[in-house]
């Protein structure tokens, strides 16, 4: 039973990737300027895409450190008043 839902799972991924024109356009000749141009534009996408990445990963940590801190002190505050109550 596991190894027919492994086969129509990998069926529904190679049925997914299959090649589309949108996916592999007809090749059409390029100057090295386009090609130049093309490339330039992927790494610039790329780098952006990255830093908005990596900036929201950034947000995201300190947001969790901040909710760790602050659980810590609570926990802190409890283990003191259980140690010695006022």
């Amino acid at each position: 039973m596991k190894n027919l839902f492994l086969i129509g799972a990998a069926a529904l991924v190679l049925a997914a990737c299959g090649a589309t024109e949108e996916a592999a356009p007809a090749a059409e000749p390029a100057t090295v300027e386009e090609a130049a141009a093309e490339a330039g534009e992927a790494t610039e996408e790329a780098v952006v895409e990255a830093y908005e990445a990596t900036e929201e990963a950034a947000v995201e940590a300190a947001d969790a450190v901040e909710g760790a801190a602050e659980e810590a002190a609570e926990a802190t505050e409890e283990a003191v008043e259980e140690v010695a109550p006022q």
